[in-house]
């Protein structure tokens, strides 16, 4: 979903720290195997390497998801900016999906689901990710693609 606050209304924000802001940001756990595997897509897919990707466990994705209200250590966390605009849940992932058209815009389907199930689906994964997939180390992992768009 939207998250209702202005644009780049983290730029007046004293809890977050200042940094370079690339046009596409998404925040995500890095221990999650099932966050590790959309973060390895993303940079498979991003040919024009416009998107950068921000562990939640670092000062700055903390920083920012309560910023936007979020709690760190919620399961359900996981924050899309783009243009200075967040998004967060399915919404955040049919709007990575359909940025990268093809037949990823027909994510856009669930969009057609209300809010309720939306809600309801995306965070019976989340908060099962660990159990389904496992953990892992994102920033370990050895793919030069996606560590060419890690930030820290």
């Amino acid at each position: 979903m939207e998250i209702t606050r202005p644009p780049y209304s983290y730029l007046d924000d004293p809890e977050v720290p200042t940094f370079d802001a690339p046009r596409h940001l998404t925040v995500m756990d890095a221990q999650c195997a099932l966050c590790a595997r959309g973060a390895r897509w993303i940079a498979r897919h991003d040919r024009r390497e416009e998107f950068r990707i921000l562990p939640i466990q670092t000062p700055l994705g903390n920083a920012l998801l309560r910023h936007y209200g979020m709690d760190p250590d919620d399961p359900n966390s996981w924050l899309y900016l783009t243009e200075g605009r967040a998004y967060s849940s399915l919404d955040a992932t049919i709007r990575v999906a359909q940025h990268f058209g093809g037949l990823w815009r027909a994510l856009s389907v669930l969009r057609l689901l209300p809010r309720p199930v939306q809600d309801w689906l995306y965070a019976r994964v989340a908060r099962n990710r660990y159990r389904l997939l496992g953990r892992t180390d994102m920033c370990a992992l050895p793919d030069p693609a996606l560590r060419k768009r890690l930030m820290s």
